[in-house]
């Protein structure tokens, strides 16, 4: 079918196919006009006559196909600033992954199954049955990547089976509250072992009725007191662990003198009725070695440390406090000559309750919560605590403090 421009054209075509005929044939200018005026007329009508098409529309240009948010270069930019490990899958392909994942997993996981990329049971089988257009709850991978440790697996769906899977650490969290459960279980068998033994002379000295005699009444109550004693101390170590714990946040910003503090410790242990007073040896120099501190606990630091030299040390040996500068810091440390601690016990020193040697620490009166109390007050002064000790010569511990000028 033919258009109007189309249709024009055949008719001019026409008349001068008809015009030339007639040429040919012999004919007059007239007859020749006429037969192209009527070749003009039949042209026009036919034209006329031709349905008119209807206006093409303008073409309308393709719709961009949808891009894979996996390839948009945002996300790539997104997926590098994220700090736990996330892994984009496509069908079940892995096709990006960040820094962390690749450091948890391996980089050879990019373009493996995703199925075998995260090597555990149970989040093998949950990604072989994963429904692609549903958003999934939080999955735990226990004991991933290695015993003892818990990671959190969580999906989002997206468009043509694509997901992302994000990965997230919860060892520490565990590790937390293991250690709140069993410092309440430890507090708790710590406070009964007094309270029983307490609890036990009394009922028998009430059943004696008066038929003991002095010497035995007397040894009873010297247990009580003792163990009421020990329990007192407990007491007063779980209240002062709680109080700097409430306060390792705020930074102590007040001068004072720790070189002073150490000669009111001294004397303090010196005057009580604690053992070996007088193998305290003192070398603590003159200068003032201000620190931004809190004097109390300070105090209580250093009474912790020189009391377990004393403790813990043989009798008749020095146990050494040691005050010296080292640049902008200043170095408190205390020796014994003791038996020493085996290097598999020192990273364990400073949790709580805990003894290399339970009856020794019971009969010298330790709670095991001390080194927990001088790892806390030091962290909240800044400094760093160091524990050395070798077997059958002693045990030094120092610690670090940045003077008050630094």
């Amino acid at each position: 079918m033919f258009d109007r421009l189309s249709s024009l054209v055949a008719a001019l075509t026409l008349i001068a196919v008809a015009a030339i005929f007639a040429a040919l044939a012999g004919g007059d200018a007239l007859s020749i006009i006429l037969l192209a005026l009527a070749g003009g007329v039949g042209a026009a009508i036919v034209h006329n006559a031709l349905p008119s098409l209807p206006a093409q529309p303008h073409s309308q240009p393709a719709a961009a196909a949808p891009v894979s948010l996996l390839r948009h270069p945002d996300f790539a930019l997104w997926v590098d600033q994220e700090k736990e490990p996330l892994i984009g899958v496509a069908g079940n392909v892995v096709t990006i992954v960040n820094d962390p994942a690749v450091r948890l997993l391996g980089r050879h996981i990019v373009g493996a199954d995703i199925r075998t990329a995260i090597r555990h049971p149970a989040a093998t089988e949950w990604l072989s049955r994963i429904n692609q257009d549903a958003v999934l709850d939080t999955f735990d991978l226990a004991d991933f990547p290695r015993p003892g440790q818990r990671w959190t697996m969580r999906i989002a769906a997206l468009s043509d089976g694509e997901r992302i899977i994000f990965l997230s650490d919860r060892s520490a969290l565990d590790a937390a509250d293991r250690m709140r459960s069993d410092f309440v279980a430890n507090a708790s068998h710590e406070l009964r072992t007094p309270l029983a033994a307490i609890l036990g002379y009394v009922e028998t000295l009430q059943d004696m009725n008066g038929d003991a005699d002095a010497a035995t009444r007397h040894r009873f109550l010297s247990i009580i007191e003792r163990e009421a004693g020990r329990m007192q101390q407990l007491v007063i170590d779980l209240l002062s662990i709680s109080r700097v714990e409430a306060d390792r946040f705020r930074r102590p910003t007040t001068p004072v003198d720790l070189a002073a503090i150490l000669r009111s410790t001294i004397s303090q242990l010196k005057d009580s009725e604690a053992a070996r007073p007088t193998d305290i040896v003192a070398r603590l120099g003159d200068e003032k070695l201000p620190i931004l501190g809190d004097e109390a606990q300070l105090g209580q630091l250093a009474h912790n440390i020189i009391s377990n030299a004393m403790k813990y040390g043989r009798a008749g040996t020095p146990v050494t406090v040691e005050l010296l500068r080292t640049g902008q810091r200043v170095r408190l440390s205390v020796s014994d000559e003791g038996d020493g601690i085996a290097p598999d016990h020192l990273p364990r020193l400073t949790e709580r309750f805990y003894r290399v040697d339970e009856a020794r620490s019971r009969s010298v009166g330790g709670t095991g919560l001390g080194l927990a109390i001088v790892k806390h007050i030091s962290e909240r002064h800044q400094g760093q605590l160091d524990i050395e000790s070798e077997l059958g010569k002693g045990t030094t511990v120092s610690v670090t403090f940045p003077l008050a000028s630094a």
